[in-house]
């Protein structure tokens, strides 16, 4: 099924190159991220919050989790689940940052909650750039005239993650015995171009050079680009409603029609054998389907 699932996947929206994803570092699979502190954007609905929940369990007592997005209500339900489960009875820290990324204030608000979360006996710091829009995928690139519009969803989807990753960089800057993890959250779009999806194509491209550039900048940060597949999301339902492109939009259907995407559950389960394994080559784009 799982071999299916990638050839559907890469004939469908035709897929051109697989991403580079060799390692070259070697050393013992951990069994957890260590006493962290983790930082998750966009962790109130879909993979963001699949991934605190799976974080939460692989911390160790007197970690921190620092979960942001916009929605109050289902952040709020979140760290409620997560202070009644094994890890918050264990310990686990858990605060909830109502805020815009894509704004000045909100940067500052998510900095400054990581700043009280954070404890000096803290060994690892996680940033998961996950918080991202589709855009609007009903109208193809010539119409997209409109610089303000423009301006405002690269706001979100790219300036965002670069001023948080340095304002969290400077924060908590590398110290020995501390581990320093940026996560890109990803996608085959960031190879590849989808017709009628240029605003998405061009973030997720733009993000991922951006990281490629941070690995070579920081030697001693690991960062990683994952793409987590096709996701059973309320993104993918905008995707096969929305998509302008036919060719594009009936190969999401098709997916769905046929039970090809994937749960959250099971593409961060991927992402923590990543993290645990720790061998991949810092800057890397890694396909699910290359775990």
């Amino acid at each position: 099924m799982r071999r299916a699932c990638h050839r559907l996947y890469s004939t469908a929206l035709h897929r051109a190159v697989p991403p580079p994803c060799s390692g070259t570092m070697s050393s013992p699979a951990r069994t957890d991220l260590g006493r962290a502190l983790c930082i998750i954007t966009g962790s109130s609905r879909g993979f963001g919050r699949a991934i605190a929940r799976e974080m939460s369990r692989l911390v160790k007592p007197g970690s921190a989790l620092v979960l942001t997005a916009r929605s109050v209500d289902d952040l709020r339900s979140l760290q409620a689940e997560l202070a009644e489960s094994e890890a918050g009875r264990a310990g686990v820290v858990v605060v909830c940052v109502v805020a815009d990324v894509s704004q000045k204030e909100g940067l500052e608000s998510i900095v400054r909650a990581s700043q009280d979360a954070f404890s000096e006996d803290m060994d690892h710091v996680l940033l998961v750039n996950n918080a991202a829009s589709l855009g609007d995928v009903s109208r193809y690139a010539k119409s997209f005239s409109d610089m303000a519009e423009v301006d405002s969803y690269l706001s979100l989807n790219v300036s965002s993650s670069l001023c948080l990753t340095a304002s969290v960089l400077q924060t908590f800057p590398q110290r020995p015995g501390q581990r320093r993890t940026v996560i890109n959250i990803t996608s085959l779009c960031a190879l590849q171009p989808f017709r009628s999806w240029v605003l998405y194509c061009t973030s997720k491209a733009a993000r991922e050079m951006m990281f490629r550039v941070l690995a070579e900048e920081e030697p001693d940060l690991r960062v990683l680009s994952y793409s987590p597949g096709p996701l059973d999301t309320a993104m993918q339902t905008l995707a096969r409603s929305r998509t302008a492109d036919p060719s594009i939009r009936k190969s999401f259907s098709d997916m769905f029609a046929q039970g090809q995407l994937l749960t959250c559950e099971a593409s961060c389960a991927k992402l923590m054998k990543l993290l645990l394994e720790d061998n991949y080559t810092t800057g890397a784009h890694i396909d699910i389907y290359d775990v």
